[in-house]
């Protein structure tokens, strides 16, 4: 009998032990774990009742005293530490100590989950495998909301659920809210973000490119090509379209926002007209002018920007700060790190580069009861330099001179305004799509900006440049919920090593930091000896 207790005293002590580690190794074994673990128990304590005798003789003497000290000491010092997990569960906060924050959500997708107004749910179609990768992402995001739930399904397990959904590959993820679904190809902040957004804002919001006097072109992916700064657009659910004002002779009703992307000649008068009618009922109108180095003046759209109370330069802005040289440029890209109040630039704490920039600045005292607002200005040591002719010929000196009408720094380089529509939109035309912002009050709004290459393929990524893009866009079209720094791409930190200095490293971890802890343990041992 003896025996045989002995027997179920080692197999509860191995079935105890075997449910922690079946515990650690898969936390989806918990139902097995937990009966192991209850199995054991109950075969110690037969053991205990059986051997009774044996457990109070050795509790009895000396050596059971000091060992029952130790457990208690151990103990309590486990049952602290539930508490502080227990009050660190309750109390939950985060510390991203990375140096790009890559473990955080952007400034702009918390905003976006702390105003969800109904419940989004994200369901994650995927692998088993995958799991926790997608999951911790997630978590992120409901560290931030109650209103959003996340749930994995692995399609191995479940392909039932998996072919209702129409999952035609993995990972997939559906994000649900208020009825409408948008789907992802991957778990990271991007992609679920813009999945989020496009749920969220529910319509498309349409954005039409002014072609036919040398602007941008959105298609093109060549160093002064749109082609970048589209796909972003496209990402914060806006629409691109080109259009050739001068064939169309009006701006589309549909049209969210129109954007003049560095135009090399003047618009005509009947742009102009079709132009004024659009902000006459509520457009909303961006405006990127370069300097006049080259090309002809352009009178009329700068007629237009004052009637806006904005004022563009006839001048270069160039900075001496030396602030371009964190991007490796020169003094002919203005580095601008200072911006004025205002909805587009708020919480901006980055940089933002202006190749090529002209001076773009409120009128003082307005125009026609029109009041613009500065956006982004230049460093003190930055001057607006008005020799054009000997900048375009290669004669200027590149240096301030207030007598030839150079202007100190800073310099504003960007102003936005806005004011309530002077006429009342017609309805759409029958089958004509009506405006996204069709419902909300008529008020045209209007960003200039000095320069047109910031948001070209070969300067978009420099920094803020493309927040400063977007947010603009998102103030345009009156969707402030998205004004933000956007997601960050995570910075590649790997280090190349030579071969010679991975053998340096073989050498150190394998020999000599073992050999010193064993010289140290000789020598320890030969003088206690």
């Amino acid at each position: 009998m003896q025996k045989i207790l002995g027997i179920v005293g080692w197999i509860g002590t191995v079935l105890v032990f075997g449910a922690l580690g079946m515990r650690a190794y898969n936390p989806n074994w918990y139902e097995y774990s937990t009966y192991a673990a209850w199995a054991g128990l109950a075969c110690v304590l037969l053991y205990m009742a059986g051997q009774w005798r044996d457990v109070v003789e050795f509790y009895r003497s000396r050596g059971a005293r000091y060992g029952t000290m130790s457990i208690v000491s151990v103990l309590v010092f486990v049952g602290i530490l539930v508490a502080v997990n227990y009050l660190g569960a309750r109390q939950n906060k985060r510390w991203d100590l990375t140096a790009n924050q890559v473990y955080s959500l952007s400034d702009q997708t918390i905003r976006i989950v702390r105003d969800l107004k109904e419940p989004v749910r994200i369901t994650v179609f995927d692998r088993g495998d995958a799991e926790d990768g997608h999951m911790s992402r997630l978590e992120q995001y409901r560290y931030h909301s109650t209103q959003l739930s996340a749930e994995f399904i692995d399609v191995d397990r479940e392909p039932t659920r998996a072919s209702t959904a129409k999952i035609d590959s993995v990972p997939t993820i559906l994000v649900e809210y208020a009825g409408r679904t948008e789907r992802a190809t991957s778990s990271n902040e991007q992609d679920i973000s813009n999945a989020l957004i496009k749920a969220v804002t529910g319509t498309v919001r349409k954005v039409y490119f002014t072609q036919g006097h040398g602007e941008k072109d959105i298609a093109s992916s060549d160093r002064t090509g749109y082609s970048t700064a589209a796909d972003a657009m496209k990402q914060d659910n806006f629409a691109i379209e080109s259009l050739v004002l001068i064939q169309q002779k009006t701006v589309p009703d549909d049209a969210t926002i129109l954007v003049i992307a560095g135009p090399t000649t003047d618009f005509f008068p009947p742009e102009i007209e079709a132009l004024n009618a659009y902000v006459a009922r509520g457009g909303k109108v961006m405006v990127m002018l370069d300097p006049l180095l080259k090309g002809p003046a352009q009178p009329l759209l700068a007629q237009f920007l004052a009637e806006w109370g904005i004022q563009a330069g006839s001048d270069v802005v160039l900075d001496a700060s030396g602030m371009g040289q964190l991007i490796g440029t020169d003094a002919s890209v203005p580095v601008a790190a200072q911006y004025p109040p205002h909805p587009i630039t708020q919480g901006f704490r980055v940089l933002t580069a202006y190749p090529m920039a002209r001076s773009m600045a409120p009128i003082e005292g307005g125009a026609n009861a029109r009041t613009a607002q500065p956006l982004v200005s230049t460093s003190p040591q930055s001057w607006s330099e008005a020799d054009l002719a000997g900048l375009s010929t290669g004669k200027a000196q590149i240096e301030f001179n207030a007598d030839r009408g150079d202007r100190q720094g800073p310099i504003t380089l960007g102003a936005a305004v806005s004011a309530p529509a002077t006429v009342t939109p017609p309805p759409p035309a029958n089958g004509s799509p009506a405006s996204p912002d069709a419902e909300r009050r008529p008020e045209t709004r209007v960003v200039a900006v000095g320069d047109s290459d910031f948001a070209a393929n070969a300067a978009i990524g420099i920094s803020g440049n493309r927040d400063f893009l977007m947010n603009s866009m998102n103030w345009l079209s009156q969707q402030e919920n998205l004004i933000a720094v956007r997601p960050r791409q995570p910075e590649d930190r790997r280090l190349t090593l030579t071969a010679g200095q991975q053998q340096s490293i073989l050498i150190l971890c394998y020999f000599i930091l073992p050999g010193i802890v064993f010289a140290s343990g000789i020598y320890t041992w030969w003088k206690r000896r």
